[in-house]
């Protein structure tokens, strides 16, 4: 009965870190066209403190108000990297990449502190860094799964909004589609998916699971609405089967096997993906090669065939 139970138990978290990486997958696509990869990365640092100041207020492991802190937090670390670009000179790189170090230090100075209080220890606060899905109970799935359908429902229902966000800006401010707001939007979708994965994932990961189902699927389409699918389908199919295998063993972190899965079908897209694959790359330039040959052949016997 026990068994069957932990069984159970399994397939609701492989069923709830692929809803988050259904979601991943399609804000991925957005951050990869928005040219903010590092974005993902600093936000999910940034999510880190305020899980741990969350949980020293509540005293208590509520999935739901963590990720209302790591929210804020999150959304903070955003403020601070426009601000810092707009009121100074620093570049938006540099910005993300201070926020991510401050941030996630004051996170685990945090930590520190909060595994020292009563029930610090218990608390389950240290699988935020590197993710154990095994470790949520039934109210932490229902909780990731109902925001990431709410994050997915977003990301398909506004395609033609985003399309419109990402590649065709002025046209949009003509039709009267508010830009600010679609950044206001933009942020909020990708500041939810970080903050509902890194229990499961880890906020040092987290990013990979935004960046590579993204890439990997730029190998495969120029269409945005394919990549948006098959990102998506990728994202989900790596966070099932990375829960499944860690699932396995006791004790074992789920980010790492998420993202070795995504980084797997990267590896398979880099090299046969038909948009610019390697192999593929190769196979186009040996024909390209050989038709040249043949072209250059039949032109020298044509030109001989003249001369006599």
């Amino acid at each position: 009965m026990l068994s069957n139970l932990l069984h159970i138990n399994t397939l609701w978290v492989m069923a709830s870190t692929m809803i988050l990486g259904i979601a991943a997958g399609g804000i991925g696509c957005l951050a990869y066209w928005k040219r903010q990869n590092l974005m993902s990365d600093a936000l999910s640092h940034a999510a880190l403190p305020g899980v741990v100041v969350a949980f020293l207020i509540i005293q208590e492991k509520n999935l739901l108000l963590l990720v209302i802190g790591a929210a804020l937090s999150a959304l903070l670390g955003a403020f601070f990297i426009q601000w810092f670009t707009s009121a100074s000179r620093i570049t938006e790189d540099t910005a993300m990449g201070m926020t991510l170090s401050v941030f996630y230090g004051l996170g685990v100075m945090l930590l520190a502190i909060a595994n020292r209080s009563p029930g610090g220890n218990q608390s389950g606060l240290n699988n935020f860094i590197y993710g154990q899905a095994a470790a949520m109970v039934r109210s932490d799935v229902i909780t990731m799964v109902v925001l990431a359908a709410i994050v997915i429902f977003i990301i398909f229902i506004a395609f033609k909004e985003w399309k419109l966000f990402l590649f065709d800006p002025d046209f949009a401010k003509g039709i009267g589609l508010s830009i600010r707001g679609m950044n206001v939007l933009y942020t909020i979708v990708l500041v939810t998916t970080i903050v509902i994965g890194i229990q499961a994932v880890g906020v040092i990961l987290m990013a990979a699971m935004l960046i590579i189902p993204a890439v990997s699927a730029r190998y495969w389409t120029h269409s945005f609405k394919m990549m948006i699918l098959l990102s998506s389908v990728i994202g989900g199919l790596s966070g099932a089967f990375g829960t499944w295998v860690s699932s396995t063993g006791s004790g074992l972190p789920t980010g790492p096997f998420i993202v070795l899965t995504s980084a797997a079908v990267f590896t398979i897209s880099l090299f046969f993906g038909k948009e610019h694959g390697i192999v593929i790359r190769y196979i186009q330039f040996k024909m390209q090669q050989r038709s040249s040959r043949l072209d250059h052949q039949q032109v020298m016997t044509g030109k001989g065939g003249r001369s006599q």
